[in-house]
């Protein structure tokens, strides 16, 4: 079997690990257990705690002591066998804690994907920047059926969208062994400080004025990540609220709805290698900060019937928004950091991304919808939330265009595979 291949089922089975319950875990919360909805926010904070710390603590792991492929399949048989017990917790406080070990399995090896699939791709001769996103679309693929298959098996707000991530995760952590293998490169340690043995020089890289900045922005960015994770389904399910949309295709079919963001990834994980060689990282990553202003405006402004191409629209704007981010950043880290340091590299984007930023965006919007986008009637002011939320990623893309100074070298990024 082809390098390529192996890659394309490893990233299929890390995404539909996810997509089995992330974006119908509301339906689960709300519905099958009536837990309250101040609680709620709380267990999406477990993937930004989750993520501050083991992303970077595993990418150092990776560097310097263990394999990252064999790392990366313990993690998922340890998330897989943690991801059946959801079903047996009854209390939102216990819930939180077994999702928070969940996630600390689970978070780090979305970096470690990209760890083992571009060393595996170099080792071959290919060029990443051309090669792995075609790859990396097959994670998209698998998180679109995982979505498909709980919602359309009848199991949206059911413990069995649990049991469809755990089997996964074993699954890819067995296969996970096979992969090609990714040794550390930063193993020396003689005459070392005790900092650079547990590999937290890699927070060096922030001494870097430009990689200080990079940082900063994944993190206000990445506070807009899982937003639409965490409130779009339920959005798109209260509009049965409204009586001439209550039997609405938008209301029965909310979770397919929200696939079509995911298909929309597909596509434009595509185009990333053109957008990136001709326009370079900062203009790319610039687009993404204003596709999602649109993705939030356009929530704001859409409705089921005469604003549903609104609502279309924003869902595909989101192939922009998310992977002109994720995809053009990490491969950012990979073409700016030192190969001693990639894969904790990696690690410090996951944290500021899933980790602070997750944390910022999950706190922060459920402080500010509490506060100030309750109606009279407790129902919640989804148009302005999501125009409130538009105009936050509008100041976030326009100090990024004036203080991130990055010079375009596309022959750096065609020779990324060195």
């Amino acid at each position: 079997m082809s390098v390529k291949i192996r890659l394309i089922l490893m990233n299929f089975l890390q995404f539909f690990i996810w997509g089995s319950w992330l974006i119908t875990l509301a339906n689960y919360w709300f519905g099958t257990k009536g837990w309250d909805s101040s609680e709620f926010g709380a267990v999406f904070l477990t993937l930004g705690i989750a993520s501050i710390f083991m992303p970077t603590l595993t990418g150092i792991i990776a560097d310097k002591w263990l394999n990252a492929e064999k790392l990366y399949a313990i993690l998922h048989i340890l998330g897989g066998i943690t991801v059946f017990c959801f079903p047996l917790i009854q209390t939102p406080g216990g819930f939180f804690w077994i999702m928070l070990l969940a996630m600390t399995f689970y978070m780090p090896t979305i970096a470690l994907t990209n760890t083992v699939g571009y060393n595996a791709l170099k080792q071959k001769g290919y060029d990443v920047i051309k090669d792995f996103p075609p790859i990396r679309v097959w994670g998209t693929i698998g998180f679109i059926l995982a979505m498909w298959v709980t919602n359309l098996t009848g199991n949206k707000a059911s413990e069995n969208q649990f049991y469809f991530s755990a089997a996964a995760s074993l699954i890819l952590g067995i296969y996970s062994f096979t992969l090609p293998k990714c040794p550390p490169q930063n193993k020396s340690s003689k005459g070392a400080s005790f900092a650079k043995m547990l590999g937290l020089d890699a927070f060096k890289l922030f001494a870097n004025y430009k990689m200080a900045l990079f940082f900063i922005f994944s993190m206000l960015l990445g506070a807009s990540l899982q937003l639409t994770n965490m409130y779009g389904d339920v959005f798109l399910d209260e509009f049965k609220l409204i009586p001439q949309y209550a039997d609405s295709f938008v209301v029965k079919y909310s979770t397919i709805i929200m696939s079509i963001s995911q298909i929309s990834e597909t596509l434009f994980i595509l185009t990333i290698p053109f957008f990136l060689k001709r326009f370079g990282i900062k203009k790319v990553m610039l687009l993404s900060m204003f596709a999602w202003v649109l993705r939030f405006a356009l929530f704001g402004f859409g409705n089921p019937e005469g604003g549903l191409w609104m609502i279309i629209l924003s869902m595909i704007v989101y192939g922009m928004a998310f992977d002109f981010f994720n995809i053009s950043g990490a491969l950012f880290v990979e073409t700016q950091c030192d190969p001693s340091l990639r894969a904790s590299g990696q690690g410090l984007f996951m944290m500021m991304t899933n980790g602070l930023g997750t944390i910022i965006g999950a706190y922060g919007s459920g402080v500010i919808i509490e506060k100030f986008f309750i109606l009279e009637n407790g129902n919640r002011d989804w148009s302005n939330i999501w125009i409130a939320f538009a105009a936050y990623a509008m100041v976030v893309a326009i100090l990024f265009a004036i203080l991130f100074k990055h010079k375009h070298e596309p022959e750096k990024i065609v020779n990324i595979q060195h």
